[in-house]
């Protein structure tokens, strides 16, 4: 890497690396799908066809679809399927059409005549307004009553000039367009969890202290007051009474504004991201390791991939994130599991707005599991009185018994208009009792306190597995908006 270009990353605040790219590519090799020269690949959504191709869809609005890119190794065919849409970052296969969500409109495109090429573009809706660079629309897969689900960002980071912006809502197979919440800012990837629920990540930046993940509630407020104009827009939804202040915190302000939604993981910046983007859920039934039912997602500006889990307590959505694999070649937007429990990730890097670690101007990679388990921790659970850890390996009962082997640290951000915010309101936990189960899976952490509303931030460096190992990441983010009452 150049002088010049490591200062820029440098000033960029890109952050230090995790350091495990090497000991990752043990368990998890990337391997790289080889784009021809003449096809300007800048991938911004992925999906699968029935007939095991690999669909893409670019930034400048070209569909491709690609056949051997599941083979190892990879021998990609390239067909190009459908072209002249817009920032293609949603793309769903249903009942023989490819749905896309693109800057202004999803659109329902077809191959009527079966010879490979799309024909018919039919636009599903266009019932939102847009006029600048910022205004990004990122659609989910179908649901499971057909509809796609739609995240719109705002007029750059502050204002929302123009119609639904800042707000997520779902498009109807018959192509009806409902309002869902409001609140939002820069989202990203938009999809469900285990359990059905739709998510979409939110970046950092105004009213947002940290990129998070966010539920989308029905009738709810994200947090980011711009997009309150809209409300006379939506019938039977009301106009929240209050808007948030600033600076406040979120905790606080969720207390004032009954429709405020708390992020359900919020993802330390820098440490866990910058700039995240697409995410998938893994219901590979076990080919890609021992993270079934988690969510993946990639981060564009470090080049990396995080894991992250959720659970509903007290009826709001929250979970912990960690570090998956890192290394990655470009700036990745999407990832997509494959039939053969493969995760493809792809995306691209641009000159003129965002850095991006990875150096190539675009790519698509993907990440195999070699059979082999890392020792990892698996997922965090909250409980009344402290958190449960569970391992992908036996962990030394010894070392985990010892409460002295945690480092606990707590954090909250500043809720606030203005662009992010450091971590505040820091705190140390100490752990009273670890109590590890009969078989090592997993062990029990009493704490002196939980914080409701902070970050509690898990440093396990001292944990050993049963046959002596390390972790292969030793850091864990548990976001905490609720606190189990029993």
């Amino acid at each position: 890497m150049s002088v010049a270009l490591t200062s820029f990353l440098s000033a960029e605040e890109l952050g230090k690396m995790w350091g495990t790219a090497e000991e990752e590519a043990k368990y998890y090799p990337i391997v790289n799908i080889p784009i021809p020269q003449n096809i300007p690949m800048r991938p911004g959504s992925f999906d699968m066809l029935p007939d095991g191709r690999l669909a893409v869809g670019t930034r400048k609005g070209d569909i491709y679809l690609v056949k051997g890119a599941f083979d190892s190794p990879p021998a990609p065919e390239y067909k190009l399927f459908a072209t002249g849409q817009d920032e293609i970052f949603g793309l769903s296969w249903k009942d023989n059409a490819m749905t896309t969500t693109q800057f202004g409109e999803v659109t329902k495109i077809s191959d009527s005549d079966g010879d490979g090429v799309a024909d018919r573009y039919d636009t599903l809706s266009n019932n939102w307004g847009y006029a600048e660079g910022h205004e990004f629309a990122f659609g989910s897969k179908h649901d499971p009553d057909g509809n796609i689900w739609v995240a719109l960002g705002l007029s750059g980071s502050y204002n929302s000039h123009n119609l639904f912006r800042g707000w997520a809502v779902k498009i109807t197979p018959d192509g009806k367009m409902i309002p869902v919440c409001s609140g939002l800012r820069s989202p990203g990837g938009v999809g469900p969890n285990a359990e059905g629920a739709m998510f979409c990540i939110e970046s950092q930046g105004p009213w947002n202290g940290c990129c998070s993940l966010k539920h989308l509630k029905p009738g709810g407020f994200l947090g980011h007051p711009a997009s309150y104009n809209w409300y006379p827009f939506v019938p039977g939804m009301d106009t929240p009474k209050v808007t948030p202040d600033s600076p406040s915190r979120f905790q606080l302000e969720k207390n004032r504004i009954k429709e405020l939604v708390p992020p359900a993981i919020r993802f330390p910046y820098i440490k866990m991201g910058r700039s995240i983007s697409g995410f998938n859920l893994n219901q590979t039934g076990g080919k890609f390791g021992p993270f079934e039912n988690q969510i993946f997602l990639g981060d564009y500006t470090l080049s990396l991939i995080m894991r992250a889990t959720t659970e509903k307590i007290n009826g709001v959505w929250q979970g912990a994130c960690y570090p998956f694999r890192e290394g990655l070649s470009t700036g990745i937007m999407n990832v997509e599991f494959t039939p053969k429990g493969q995760l493809m990730a792809g995306g691209f890097t641009t000159s003129r707005q965002w850095p991006v670690r990875g150096t190539e101007p675009y790519a698509i990679q993907r990440i195999d599991w070699n059979g082999k388990v890392p020792f990892e921790v698996k997922e965090i659970n909250i409980k009344k009185t402290g958190f449960l850890f569970t391992f992908t390996k036996p962990i030394d009962k010894v070392v985990a018994a010892n409460p002295d082997v945690y480092n606990i640290t707590t954090y909250t951000h500043i809720f606030r208009g203005g662009y992010g915010s450091p971590e505040v309101d820091q705190t140390t936990r100490k752990v009273t009792k670890a109590e590890p189960s009969a078989d090592g899976l997993s062990v029990m952490l009493q704490l002196d306190e939980i914080i409701e509303g902070h970050i509690h931030d898990f440093n396990l460096d001292s944990l050993k597995s049963k046959d002596g190992k390390p972790l292969l990441h030793t850091k864990a983010y548990y976001t905490v908006n609720e606190i189990p009452k029993k």
